[in-house]
């Protein structure tokens, strides 16, 4: 039942760059086209939870890791109800699901959200085209119907503004308030299962840029009733919820667009001397409130086996990571100190503020995919609750 071919006598679905470089393949998923940045994720496993990681929203995501599909899709590994990818780029066909847990197939469930996606493609290649030339935007048209038009995949391409200058968080943020109770998945139940925080400890306000569910789990798992909240909350709304600490999620797009709205209630969150804790492009606002600037990366962070050296510790950890902008270390003003360093790259992955309980990471430390080397991080939040209570 699960079984879905794809096959086709033609190819029938292209990407197209804006240099003009074309790569043809095969459809897969909803029928379409669509544009959006041309990233690449050198993760090997959790590609449901890629796709479903509201991050990827304005983006292509290429897999380099070539057999993508064969567990399946299932409704308990989503990072999201309504992802917001604009498209995928796989190498083989999709692999027919072989795993317990499955319920539909990818094709399947691609076509159910709308997402539209080619195979067939050297996504090796791909990659290497990338990481020369930067990030760049693409577009990928699959018409099972009629013609390909190449030329017209290009012009759309180039005419995209891309993600530079581009407010994501306001597309993926939630409409309304809500509070979250569920915790991460267990296997000690039969069947393996989420459970539901009973008796919280504390009580944190989530700002939603883009909050990825597994995230909100670590902290329920961690007896934090968590109340999500859109991201251009007031400061006044937050502080009728008495909350223990605060919480900025991840989220997509560029931080300074972002920060136009988000700076001004981040900088009175953090006179308020909660304890304050941001992941990813909450890193980032969190940067930008403190007086640092951010800038677009060549090619950007994306997998799960990515070290981070702690500065303090001396240790390295390796992380889940997906952003296309970070913190210039060198514009972190007094009083604030970088905490993580990439040891790919160099660049800035935490920060602290002298004195006060206010930290932030870039990356994902609650590995929906990825390792769990970083879970500490959280531990620290409720450590810095209980200090602050």
């Amino acid at each position: 039942m699960l079984k879905t071919k794809i096959s086709s006598v033609s190819k029938n679905a292209v990407l197209a760059l804006e240099d003009g470089t074309i790569y043809s393949g095969y459809g897969i998923g909803a029928e379409g086209l669509i544009v959006g940045e041309i990233c690449f994720n050198t993760s090997m496993t959790g590609y449901q939870e890629i796709i479903s990681d509201p991050s990827y929203a304005g983006q292509i995501i290429t897999f380099t890791f070539p057999h993508v599909g064969n567990v399946g899709t299932n409704k308990e590994d989503l990072e999201s109800l309504s992802p917001a990818v604009r498209g995928i780029v796989l190498n083989a066909n999709i692999s027919d699901p072989s795993n317990w847990r499955a319920n539909s197939h990818l094709d399947s469930w691609l076509k159910a959200n709308g997402i539209v996606g080619i195979t067939g493609v050297d996504t090796r290649r791909l990659t290497k085209h990338i990481r020369s030339n930067s990030a760049q935007n693409g577009a990928i048209s699959f018409q099972s119907s009629k013609e390909l038009n190449n030329a017209l995949a290009i012009e759309k391409a180039r005419n995209w503004p891309g993600l530079k200058g581009m407010d994501l968080a306001k597309d993926v943020t939630c409409k309304e308030s809500y509070t979250w109770k569920e915790t991460e998945w267990t296997f000690n139940t039969d069947p393996p299962a989420y459970k539901e925080l009973t008796q919280p400890k504390f009580r944190v306000v989530a700002m939603d840029f883009g909050a990825k569910y597994n995230i909100l789990r670590s902290l329920a798992s961690r007896h934090c009733e968590v109340i999500v909240v859109p991201a251009s909350t007031s400061v006044k709304e937050i502080q009728q919820y008495q909350p223990d600490g605060i919480f900025l999620s991840n989220g997509p797009g560029d931080p300074v667009a972002t920060n136009q709205y988000a700076g001004p209630i981040i900088r009175a969150l953090i006179k308020s001397e909660k304890p304050l804790f941001g992941i990813c492009l909450g890193h980032q606002l969190l940067s930008l409130a403190l007086g640092a600037q951010t800038r677009k990366m060549p090619f950007g962070h994306r997998g799960a086996n990515h070290p981070v050296k702690d500065l303090d510790k001396g240790t390295v950890e390796i992380t889940s990571q997906n952003h296309g902008f970070d913190v210039i270390a060198d514009t972190l003003p007094a009083g604030v100190k970088a905490t993580h360093i990439s040891l790919f790259d160099g660049t800035l992955e935490g920060i602290k503020v002298e004195n006060k309980p206010i930290f932030s990471v870039q990356y994902h430390p609650e590995a929906s995919p990825g390792p769990q080397d970083s879970g500490y991080l959280f531990d620290h939040f409720i450590h810095l609750m209980e200090s602050h209570k």
